[in-house]
């Protein structure tokens, strides 16, 4: 059974740190590309980190470049997205998300496989 299980989120203040956590089963994330996208109340889902199958190029958007990194651990067959500084403007549902498709996939269209989204809060 294909799955993305996301996990992590959590309630915290402002400029503290959260990892989350994309855990795949039933494929091999190296062979995707792999981003987290977040959604806020009332607003679309956003792209904030992406990375690219093999080479591992990464891609950020500004609101959070400097304070999110993107990574995996292709014998743990996991993506893990560490935020720092966070803000209250970082809040929302964290989904992380695989493509099939080469290099860095800005598209949300191209995603094939999504996780069940995990929750950030951050309090000012």
């Amino acid at each position: 059974q294909v799955q993305l299980v996301a996990s992590g989120g959590g309630l915290v203040q402002a400029g503290d740190s959260l990892r989350l956590s994309c855990a795949a089963s039933g494929f091999t994330l190296d062979y995707y590309a792999i981003a987290w996208f977040r959604q806020a109340p009332a607003k679309g889902r956003e792209g904030v980190s992406y990375i690219s199958s093999g080479d591992g190029n990464t891609y950020y958007a500004d609101s959070v470049k400097g304070r999110f990194t993107i990574s995996r651990d292709n014998k743990k067959n996991t993506v893990y997205l560490q935020m720092n500084s966070l803000k209250p403007e970082d809040t929302a549902v964290y989904y992380c998300a695989a493509s099939p498709y080469d290099g860095l996939v800005m598209g949300l269209s191209e995603y094939e496989y999504w996780g069940q989204g995990t929750q950030v809060t951050v309090s000012s």
